[in-house]
């Protein structure tokens, strides 16, 4: 079940948008499509796989809301072969504590997570937040202006060619420490584990006792520091992961 209970006067009003739920709950599908319409989404519903994918490539939408777990075509399959033919954002529903499926998730393209059971109010900012930068005219972004930028205050990032900027001035990183410190900003305030990192920044398995992560998050944050941003911009939590804040 889903959290009823929230404050939406906050968010940002936002051109009417097209979503797309592929859930095959169906409590779930038809609750979450009646919020989302409250606030003015348009909102078509598939209840499997094989529906959703037909859906999706037929029709264009703004977002899709993806479960992990569907019958006839699971959800990364789905978001493999969507992803062959359209860049539309994906937020991947996953199970609650089901750190691997995020990481496939995101190996297959997806933008960003939930874990079931969700918070509508974390639904509905996550939501604002892709649909911000996707629906809003540049000059009023305030986070990534296109899929390969990313500006957060004073940080620049370009993703295409892997290039830094902190005030203006160019900071030198590898391509590692360019993918570590793009993963974190892009979860703002949210704390990543080391399991969840190796495979997309290492592109390979968490090892208990292997340093690099460590290694490479501290260079990248001496090189941030000594360009002038604050030594708390990013935070180690100790048996946890890291976290930009």
């Amino acid at each position: 079940m889903i959290s009823l209970s929230f404050h939406f006067e906050s968010l940002i009003m936002l051109p009417l948008a097209r979503i797309l739920i592929i859930e095959d709950d169906l409590a779930l599908n038809q609750q979450v499509t009646a919020l989302l319409t409250k606030h003015h989404y348009h909102v078509h519903q598939c209840f499997d796989g094989e529906q959703g994918l037909s859906t999706a490539l037929s029709l264009d939408f703004d977002l899709i809301l993806l479960d992990a777990r569907l019958p006839k075509l699971d959800g990364f399959s789905l978001l493999a072969s969507l992803r062959k033919y359209k860049n539309t954002p994906v937020i991947m529903v996953t199970a609650c504590g089901a750190e691997e499926e995020r990481i496939q998730g995101f190996r297959q393209g997806a933008d960003d997570y939930l874990a079931k059971p969700f918070n509508i109010t974390e639904l509905l900012f996550r939501i604002e937040a892709i649909l911000r930068r996707t629906l809003v005219e540049p000059a009023e972004l305030t986070k990534p202006t296109t899929q390969n930028q990313l500006e957060v205050d004073l940080l620049q990032l370009n993703k295409h060619d892997m290039s830094l900027y902190y005030a203006k001035q160019a900071i030198k990183v590898t391509a590692i420490q360019f993918k570590l410190l793009w993963a974190l900003i892009t979860h703002q305030d949210e704390v990543l584990s080391k399991p969840f990192l190796y495979p997309l920044v290492l592109d390979r398995e968490f090892s208990l006792y292997d340093r690099s992560l460590d290694m490479h998050l501290s260079r990248i944050r001496k090189k941030l520091i000594a360009a002038g941003m604050s030594a708390h911009r990013i935070e180690t939590a100790h048996g946890r992961g890291y976290c930009f804040k």
